[in-house]
C-alpha cells in the first residue's frame, strides 16, 4: 500500500491521537487498560477507508471517576 494513501493518512491521524490521549492520560496519573486503533468498513464506492477512529476499550468505576475529576478540572481552569 503506498504510505500516502488516505487510509494510511486516516490510520496514521488516529495513532498520533491515540498516543497523544494516552500521554496526556498518564500524566494525569491514569492509564487505559486497552486504547486501539479501529477503522470502519471500506466505503462501497472505491473501497476507501474515510477515517480511523481510537477505540478507548473499557475501564473500571475508579478510572471513570479519575477521567470525570481530570475533565471538571479543565473545564474550571
Amino acid at each position: 500500500m503506498n504510505p500516502c494513501t488516505p487510509h494510511t493518512l486516516k490510520t496514521q491521524e488516529a495513532l498520533d491521537a491515540r498516543d497523544a490521549l494516552a500521554d496526556a492520560l498518564s500524566q494525569a496519573g491514569i492509564q487505559l487498560p486497552a486504547m486501539d486503533i479501529r477503522t470502519p468498513w471500506a466505503d462501497d464506492r472505491e473501497g476507501e477507508v474515510r477515517y480511523a477512529l481510537v477505540h478507548l476499550g473499557v475501564c473500571s468505576a475508579p478510572v471513570a471517576l479519575l477521567l470525570t475529576d481530570v475533565i471538571l478540572r479543565g473545564i474550571q481552569s
